[in-house]
């Protein structure tokens, strides 16, 4: 049966998705685009999802070059970050807006502000209606020292945001609830 206390939503319901910078190189120049649609997709080799509107700029990029950059911008980068989705690359140039550097992979733009960059390099592009999904594989990944604890990128450090839709807003991240795989959490099904 179906629980009382739920009410049907409307489909398209998203879940909170960290904020990224997506980076392409087109006609020569660096483009870039925010989104939300990110995700892990492989452990080894690592490997990148991004979901991309079809008429985006981006996607042509991303096409051309077989690579793009994935950049998570911490709070500062808030409406910076916006602004750059309010218009196209094709009305506006938007190569000098981010201090920009380039690791082995020469079109795949990254930004020096951010705190954690990503170069991928595709590896599969799923047609779907509406959207594309790029799966790239991580060629590269940089930081600084002051993001990282344990060699590792500290999310709070880092300072980065999120999306929710549809209510199209940004959110910091929290506190620290918990540790993952900790078999501390199965006394819970012990004690129930």
């Amino acid at each position: 049966g179906v629980c009382m206390d739920k009410v049907s939503i409307d489909r398209n319901a998203a879940i909170p998705m960290p904020v990224c910078i997506v980076g392409t190189v087109v006609n020569e120049k660096a483009n870039f685009m925010p989104v939300g649609w990110v995700c892990r997709t492989n452990y080894q080799p690592p490997m990148i999802g991004i979901g991309i509107g079809k008429n985006h700029l981006t996607s042509k990029g991303v096409k051309q070059n077989g690579t793009f950059s994935v950049n998570f911008p911490g709070r500062p980068l808030m409406a910076k970050t916006d602004c750059i989705g309010l218009f196209s690359g094709s009305e506006k140039d938007k190569s000098t807006l981010f201090d920009c550097f380039y690791g082995e992979v020469k079109t795949a733009p990254l930004i020096s502000e951010a705190p954690l960059c990503l170069a991928c390099r595709v590896v599969e592009a799923v047609d779907l209606p509406t959207n594309i999904f790029f799966i790239g594989e991580i060629i590269e990944a940089w930081s600084e020292t002051r993001y990282l604890s344990k060699e590792h990128p500290d999310i709070k450090r880092m300072d980065v945001f999120f999306l929710s839709m549809p209510d199209n807003r940004y959110w910091a991240l929290g506190e620290t609830i918990g540790t993952a795989w900790n078999r501390e959490n199965l006394k819970i099904l012990v004690d129930s």
